[in-house]
């Protein structure tokens, strides 16, 4: 699918613009010599200069510069103040860019035939020259800048230092051989000459004269399949002149090797094309309009186009996509198209590959503007990007990059180490032929020697040996355009399906006969059996090709053709239906289903795998723009000699592409069906790109943009997690590993699912299923005699089963990018200089290439993970894991071995695999630094028990491992050696005479370990809970020993672990540890968890005793009332006493004089002054409990004068049951009293509202209340109440919960408060009032 990547607008034309391989720079210059480095993945400019006059900046940060480095003011003039006239050419250049350059002219040169041994091997890295370094280099007319975009230092070099002659051009020098030269530049001059500056020296260190008559324009290096580099330079002259590059020493004259006539009127640009099973050549273009290939063996003209008409082309890029593998060059001209020419096998047609004035944004482009590219280049190692400059900005497109090429790996027969695959090319089947190389390959590390270098062999970074060989097969296919391949699970057949046609064939493998074939776009297999489905439409009309350069009239009515193929294509695609067949053992296809689901929208795409998945398209609402760019490129017939229906950067799914935005929600469009009854499985999901299921269907994987979501399907579908791996192209299962490809890296992820509750509970199941079958077959087989049984003496052990959680761990295995390097201005390594030689090397980096020698001189690595290794380039076909390596084959239909070797990474896989044991032995290999990481990765693969023998493991992961293999035993010694605890809660009789001597040592020795308890209590309680479970008695005791030592001690453990350890300790019937552990909560005054221990242990009295001493005297009362205990009356008086202290002390509130003087008024005047000295105290009792001042008033006598006054105190009870709004509160007090800790709570809020009450007064007792009152009850759930004699500081009843008042007095007067009602302090409330 063809999309806008990125776009950055610019209010002058781009003229020149490079892009970085591995990282998202692009540099430009612009026609005002305006230089720019854009990060065009986040958007950023990196850095911006003036490069053609002075930039201003530059000059005052190299004057800082000189300044801070001591140095004087300079005598002439610095570099920096020299203008650099008209910016030439713009790179990258740093270790990156000098790798992937090396690799493509070898790469390119190994397709030959012809190709020298030395050129298809793999080959080894060059050595770092830039040292961390990323230099943009700019050349200019006047100089040539070299800045450091990580110090942000530049070099700037005149021409007076390259003899005074104008730089047109450049381009960096590799040889042929990994030496370790000094990086060197070459400069094409005005004169005709190239001179080579080195990057160390910044000196003058060779020419190439007697080539050029006039200027050069264009250099570029490559490699000829004889394993020589080459420099090839084009002039304005129209010479294409051939140089060697490969010269170890420095020669200061150089001739040019050949000389040929290339171009009339100059040559433009020259380009490296590679060819699949031939030589490279060599493409340029001139001023003639004219562009022409070359051969690089013989050099002679292959062919001579002429791109567009009438316009001369200015970039050209060599291009190798698999989404439409007849194009293979890519140029520009002054419009708004990118231009493609197909292969000369096909009809050598030059066709606009995209319009790009449909990409932009409409408000970008001015009404009466065209869009016009000035220059061009395509990704040197993403082959579905390509930037464009133009006149008004930078363009970023993206052609398909989901597109995989059209090859199929087939499976491999056991104990064969050749692997094959089937290619399509040119409409052929080809057989490609692979299998590790014979030599010395360091990728099995099945010895785990050292090699001569010193270096661990399986750690070496430098790609393995693979001897591969392509074969014809007879049988031809029937089309040439983009096609689709894949394989039964079986093996046994190999489909292949042309999107653009629509048509699809299935061969046998075995013979190559085709089986089946018909009008489909789409194909998916069942992971289980020979089992495909289709999406069978009908054959769409051929799209008609528009005419270049006709009459209007015959492109009007070309273009009503072609909407009106477009619209029959529509509605064929609408009408399609998803058809299921099956292939029989003798060859021959049945039709299953003709239709599956009955729905009616159009399937947009298949998915096959243990369930069918169905994608339909949704409706939605299209904008303009993007109904144009749709309509365009539907419009570009790509495929071979035009006959295809749709175009090749196009799919039916164009409204669910990467380019949506990730606010936008992904619409239910995808439904999974089974294959056996055809019926829906499950929901609408969101559509996945591609999916990808287990062999033994116990994962899957479903890819999205920007996360992978991996599932388990037994005993039940669960998901277990996405792992952040965007834009994957494809992926392979290898039991419990999952390998994924990237446009730019791969990717291992580790999948585990655990032990879910749901599976413990699937295991009893089957459990007993079987159980019943096998008592079922007894039964019938010898009657109801199998049902007697006799019961044998059982062991008491039980398995304990722990939950374990999922597990997925990612692995980066390869990138594009190089080794990370520190940069020299960070840290600035001490330099050690070897005797007699003057190469000095950083001791770190001396240290990473160092390797440890363990017992029996094998070898260790030391780095937890090996370094990542080089990616091919260009999008990958994974094809699995065999003979140990990784395989991949890319774009040219080559195969590559990545090493899994290391033991960080063989470990793993073998874990994965299910080899636990495997995995233990190859960890001898792995510096034991590393032991707990990989032991920690077993323990997540549920490998626990295995994970134990790793010797470099630590104790705490050593407890982890022990509890979660059942090993609990050996957790207990981890236990006791962590907490320093081994002689502590031993039952001692006494001490002798050392121990008295002593007693100091010890004392110590008990404080450190009861810390050491105390640290690891939680592990303590879990380790005697496993005990309990499987009737360990003797390990839990001993844990429990240890750990009711440090409870013993005053503020050690927890509340919850308290309360845990009295549970443990009646569980085991430890009474005497759990009554001293009573004791000693008490005297540390936690009453809580006093009191549980003492309910647990089953003492009441005990219990009471806890909180009361602790002063809880709440809790203590509603216990003694709730089981009638003899003290209740004494616990009453002084809880009652308490809180009037309490009261006493509460501190007065301070108000304003306006304040005090409003509320005298509202105050009632005492009668005499007797009565003011009154203040009966505070008394709160459970309910049912009669008053303790009644019984005191009672025994005196009343005198005659005042007992009419008499005021009998206040008794607040429950209303009667008979009422419908009454509330029982006794029995809610009762179960309070069963919950101390929520008596104390409730407590709290006692005090709190006894000390905020507000103050308010009452008339006195003495006053005329009317009889009737007296003897009436009132309710009043809203009014606040109060009473004769009250304090200034009462209790509020909870408002809403009706309430009976009997007095024999009157009622007095209620006097409203805005902050609730008050009680008098003689009133007698129940528990559940108070505390409620």
């Amino acid at each position: 699918m063809l999309r806008l990547r990125a776009f950055r607008p610019s209010n002058d034309k781009i003229v020149k613009i490079q892009l970085h391989p591995t990282h998202p720079w692009l540099v430009t210059a612009d026609a005002s010599d305006r230089v720019s480095v854009w990060n065009w993945e986040h958007r950023q400019v990196i850095y911006e200069l003036k490069a053609g006059g002075v930039d201003e900046r530059r000059l005052v940060g190299a004057k800082l510069e000189k300044l801070a480095e001591g140095e004087s003011e300079p005598r002439g003039k610095s570099t920096e103040a020299m203008r650099g006239g008209s910016v030439q050419q713009v790179n990258f250049y740093d270790d990156d860019v000098r790798f992937w350059q090396l690799w493509r002219n070898r790469s390119a040169a190994a397709e030959a035939p012809s190709a020298v041994s030395n050129v298809t091997s793999a080959f080894a890295s060059p050595a770092p020259s830039t040292k961390g370094r990323h230099f943009l280099v700019i050349c200019c007319v006047n100089k040539a800048i070299f800045l450091d975009l990580v110090t942000m230092r530049g070099r700037d070099v005149p021409k007076q230092e390259l003899d005074n002659k104008s730089l047109i051009c450049m381009e960096f020098l590799c040889r042929s051989t990994a030496g370790d030269g000094p990086p060197l530049v070459a400069f094409g001059g005005s004169d005709g000459v190239i001179r080579v500056l080195s990057m160390i020296s910044w000196k003058l260190v060779r020419r190439y004269t007697g080539g050029h008559k006039g200027s050069i324009s264009c250099l570029m290096t490559f490699m000829a399949s004889s394993g020589e580099a080459l420099l090839v330079s084009g002039g304005s002259d129209g010479l294409l002149v051939l140089w060697s590059a490969d010269h170890g020493q420095d020669s200061r004259e150089l001739v040019p090797k050949l000389s040929l006539k290339a171009h009339d009127g100059g040559v433009v640009a020259v380009e490296l094309s590679r060819v699949i099973g031939g030589a490279p050549q060599l493409i340029t273009i001139g001023a003639d309009k004219t562009l022409a290939i070359w051969d690089t063996i013989s050099f002679k003209e292959l062919r001579r186009i002429k791109p567009v008409p009438k316009l001369a082309c200015h970039s050209v890029a060599s291009w190798c996509h698999p989404r439409a593998p007849n194009l293979d060059i890519l140029t520009c001209v002054k419009d708004s198209h990118i231009w493609a020419i197909e292969h000369p096998t096909y009809s050598a047609l030059t066709r606009p590959l995209c319009e790009l004035s449909s990409l932009i944004p409409p408000q970008v482009l001015a009404p009466n503007k065209k869009l016009r590219v000035y220059c061009m280049v395509a990704h040197p190692l993403q082959p579905h990007l390509v930037a464009t400059g133009t006149n008004i900005g930078v363009i970023v497109s993206e052609f398909d990059a989901r597109s995989i090429p059209a090859v199929a790996p087939i499976p491999t027969p056991t104990g064969n180490r050749e692997h094959s695959a089937i290619y399509v090319v040119e409409r052929e089947l080809k057989l490609l032929n692979f299998q590790l190389s014979n030599t010395a390959n360091p990728s099995l590390g099945s010895n785990g020697s050292l090699s001569e270098t010193g270096k661990y062999r399986g750690d070496s970074a430098e790609p393995l040996h693979v001897k591969q060989m392509k074969k014809h097969i007879s049988t031809p296919v029937p089309h040439d355009s983009y096609s689709v391949l894949s394989v039964s699970s079986s093996g046994k057949y190999l489909a292949i399906v042309w999107p653009d046609i629509p048509y699809f064939t299935i061969y046998k493998v075995s013979d190559w006969s085709v089986v089946d074939s018909g009008s489909a776009r789409l194909l998916a297999w069942d992971t289980c059996c020979d089992r495909f489905a289709i999406l069978d439409s009908a054959l769409p009309p051929r799209m008609p090709i528009i005419p270049k350069g006709g009459s209007s009239r015959k492109a009007k009515e070309a273009a009503a053709a072609a909407a009106q193929a477009a619209a029959v294509a529509a509605s064929a695609a609408s009408a399609a239906s998803v058809q299921v067949r099956i292939l029989l053992d003798d060859g021959t296809s049945n039709i299953l289903m003709r239709s599956i689901g009955d729905r009616s929208e159009p399937v947009i795409g298949l998915h096959g795998g243990a369930l069918l998945g169905v994608a339909y398209r949704t409706s939605r609402r299209i904008s303009p723009v993007a109904a144009t760019a749709i309509s365009t490129i539907q419009s570009m017939p790509l495929s071979g000699f035009g006959s295809g229906g749709l175009s090749s950067f196009t799919t039916l799914d164009d409204g669910f592409n990467s380019h949506k935005s990730p606010a936008e929600a992904a619409p239910q469009n995808f439904q999974l069906y089974s294959w056996e009854t055809f019926q829906p499985v499950g929901g609408l999901l969101p559509h996945p790109e591609w999916t990808a299921w287990d062999q033994t269907v116990e994962y899957c994987a479903f890819a999205y943009q920007h996360y992978i979501v991996i599932s388990s399907l037994r005993p039940q579908y669960r998901y277990l997690g996405d792992v952040a791996i965007p834009y994957a192209t494809g992926a392979v299962w290898h039991r419990r590993q999952l390998f994924v490809a990237t446009p730019t890296t791969i990717e291992c992820v580790f999948v585990d699912a655990g032990v879910a509750a749901i599976d413990i509970e699937t295991r009893k199941r089957k459990e007993e299923m079987k159980m019943k079958e096998a008592q079922a077959r007894a039964v019938a087989e010898h009657g109801d005699l199998a049902l007697i049984a006799v019961d044998g003496l059982q062991s008491a052990t039980q398995e304990r089963i722990p939950l374990r959680p999922p597990m997925l761990q990612v692995v980066r295995l390869a990138s594009f990018q190089h080794a990370p390097s520190v940069p020299p201005f960070l840290t600035l390594p001490k330099q050690t200089k070897v005797d007699g030689d003057d190469s000095a090397m950083p001791i770190e980096e001396k240290k990473v290439n160092e390797i440890a020698v363990g017992g029996g001189g094998v070898s260790v690595a030391v780095t937890r993970f090996p370094t990542e290794q080089k990616r091919p380039v260009g999008p990958l076909v994974v094809v699995g894991v065999r003979d140990g390596v990784l395989w991949l084959i890319d774009r040219y239909m080559c195969a590559h071995a990545l090493s899994l070797s290391h033991p960080g990474i063989r470990c793993r896989c073998l874990a994965a695999y299910g080899d636990a044991v495997s995995a233990v032995k190859w960890a001898s290999r792995l510096g034991r630094e590393h032991h707990d990481d990989l032991a920690q990765f077993m323990m997540g693969m549920g490998y626990a028990t295995e994970a134990l023998h790793l010797p470099g493991i630590s104790k705490r992961l050593e407890f982890d491992l022990a509890m979660q293999s059942n090993d609990l035993k050996r957790a207990l010694q981890c236990l006791l050696t962590m907490s320093n605890s081994r002689d502590i809660g031993q039952d001692g009789i006494g001490l002798d005479l050392n121990d008295i001597l002593n007693i100091t040592a010890k004392k110590e020795n008990i404080v450190e370990a009861v810390q050491g308890i105390v640290k690891f209590a939680r592990e303590f309680l879990d380790l005697i809970d496993a005990a309990d479970a499987t009737a360990q008695v003797d390990i839990a005791r001993e844990a429990l020993k240890r750990l009711a030592a440090a409870g013993s001690v005053k503020g050690a453990l927890q509340g919850h672990e308290l309360r845990r350890l009295a549970l443990c300790l009646a569980n085991h019937g430890e009474l005497t540890r759990l009554n001293g552990l009573v004791s000693n909560l008490i005297s540390a005054g936690l009453g809580r968890e006093a009191a549980f221990s003492a309910a647990v242990l089953g003492d009441n009295a005990l219990m009471e005793k806890s909180w009361q001493d602790t002063g809880m005297l709440a809790e203590a009362v509603l216990h003694a009332h709730a089981h009638g205990r003899p003290t209740l009356k004494n616990l009453v008086q002084a809880w009652n006493k308490m809180l009037q202290k309490e009261i006493d002390h509460a501190p007065s509130k301070k108000i304003d004089a306006a304040s005090a003087f409003l509320a005298s008024l509202e105050e009632p005047k005492l009668t005499s002054l007797t009565e003011a000295g009154k203040k009966p105290p505070i008394e709160i009792l459970p309910p049912g409990m009669p008053s303790l001042s009644a019984l005191i008033t009672t025994q005196k006598k009343p005198t005659p004068g005042i007992q009419s006054s008499q005021q009998k105190p206040l008794q607040l009870e429950g209303p009667p049951t008979a009422t419908p709004e009454a509330v029982t509160v006794s029995a809610a007090t009762t179960a309070t009293s069963e919950a101390p800790e929520n008596a104390s709570a409730a407590t709290t809020t006692t005090s709190a509202a006894t000390e905020n009450a507000p103050p308010s007064t009452t008339p006195e007792a003495g006053s005329s209340p009317l009889p009737s009152e007296a003897s009436k009850p009132t309710v009043d759930d809203k009014a606040p109440t109060s009473s004769p004699g009250s304090n200034s500081d009462q209790i509020a009843p909870v408002e809403g919960i009706p309430e009976t008042i009997a007095s024999d007095s009157a009622l007095p007067p209620q006097i409203p408060d805005n902050q609730g009602a008050s009680v008098p302090a003689s009133t007698t409330l129940p528990m559940s009032d108070v505390l409620g």
